[in-house]
């Protein structure tokens, strides 16, 4: 059963700019509303950055939507419905039409993360409420999910997961005084239930962030600690711990976003409503950005993702809930804010399509 979400028809129009219509092809943004059980859809500008709304917006997701995964042939959506147990699978034509792919298959309880390898043949489901991960292999023709093996048993309540760059190793994060990170080896996308390491963080983490090298990894250590930790990925999948940032504009880092250049790493800071920017050294080490170390967002930042191109930054914010749109500067990582668009609830997840 096939169920048409969304849809917009795109027509180019001369108009006096000095790029072409093939130049300016718009891509679209979805962010998940957990508690209107929605997807709001946009058409962003991908020269200015600027969204606007789908008129078919918002889209019907399951019960507490709460993570959203695009398959790298930008064929396929998948949502988690966090109290449903389930995952939508939603296919994406050209002109951003989303059609849910029914029925959802199950996962394990409370489904809050997503994680998808490079080549998009697996997708990794964090379930907050067993405590576990749900593996699926992806069929490339269709999109559809099949359940892989039995679900991987952590220690911990995932609050975030990312796989490495190598696709080899999947790190799995979990809040607490201290807070840690599991690694996990992956054997053809199945990862081996031992995990490689088990490494403490600062307490009640829930940013984690992965450098395009694949060289280091960050973590946001929320309250009361206020800092970030970083780390060196070694060859065999475990972390070396670098250093512990801490002070400057840091209160309560709850997200956290690396540049697609990798030299720029954004910290949302829900405790001082703003962003805190950082450059990536060489070795790992990070440094405040003094010309633009902290830039004012609306209330309580929560969510951070970049547009294809790299050159804007989109930011969900909790408190009067919106999304907002900042340019990024790819010489200096400087941040300039373009517009703001108010949501009818907390956005969870947000994801950019080109």
């Amino acid at each position: 059963m096939l169920k048409k979400a969304a849809g917009l028809l795109l027509v180019c129009a001369s108009a006096v700019v000095w790029v072409s219509c093939a130049t300016t092809s718009s891509h679209y943004l979805y962010a998940a509303l957990p508690t209107a059980n929605d997807i709001v859809a946009y058409r962003e500008d991908p020269n200015s950055g600027v969204l606007t709304l789908l008129s078919v917006s918002p889209i019907a997701a399951g019960p507490a939507v709460q993570a959203l995964a695009l398959h790298p042939s930008k064929k396929y959506l998948y949502a988690a419905n966090s109290f449903e147990n389930d995952i939508s699978l939603f296919t994406i034509d050209t002109s951003g039409v989303l059609t849910e792919v029914t029925p959802r298959p199950k996962t394990d309880t409370a489904p809050t993360l997503l994680a998808m390898n490079a080549a998009g043949s697996f997708l990794y489901v964090g379930n907050s409420g067993s405590n576990d991960i749900s593996v699926f292999s992806i069929d490339a023709s269709s999109g559809h999910l099949t359940p892989v093996g039995t679900p991987l048993q952590l220690g911990l309540m995932p609050t975030n997961m990312q796989l490495s760059t190598s696709g080899n190793f999947l790190y799995v994060m979990g809040a607490g005084v201290p807070g840690s990170i599991e690694v996990f080896s992956l054997s053809a996308g199945v990862p081996n239930q031992v995990p490689v390491q088990i490494s403490s963080v600062g307490t009640n983490p829930y940013g984690l962030a992965i450098d395009p090298s694949g060289a280091h990894l960050y973590v946001a250590n929320s309250l009361p600690d206020n800092s970030i930790s970083e780390f060196t990925i070694n060859s065999d999948g475990s972390l070396t711990a670098l250093a512990t940032t801490g002070g400057g504009t840091l209160s309560s880092p709850i997200a956290l976003l690396i540049d697609n250049s990798g030299k720029y790493l954004y910290v949302a800071n829900a405790g001082a409503s703003n962003l805190s920017a950082y450059a990536i050294a060489s070795d790992g080490s990070l440094s405040l950005l003094t010309a633009n170390e902290s830039v004012a967002t609306n209330a309580h930042p929560s969510f951070l993702v970049n547009d294809p191109s790299g050159k804007y930054v989109f930011v969900g914010n909790s408190s009067s809930p919106a999304i907002q749109s900042f340019s990024l500067n790819t010489s200096n990582g400087t941040l300039t804010a373009v517009t703001s668009y108010s949501v009818a609830d907390t956005p969870t997840s947000i994801v950019v399509v080109p």
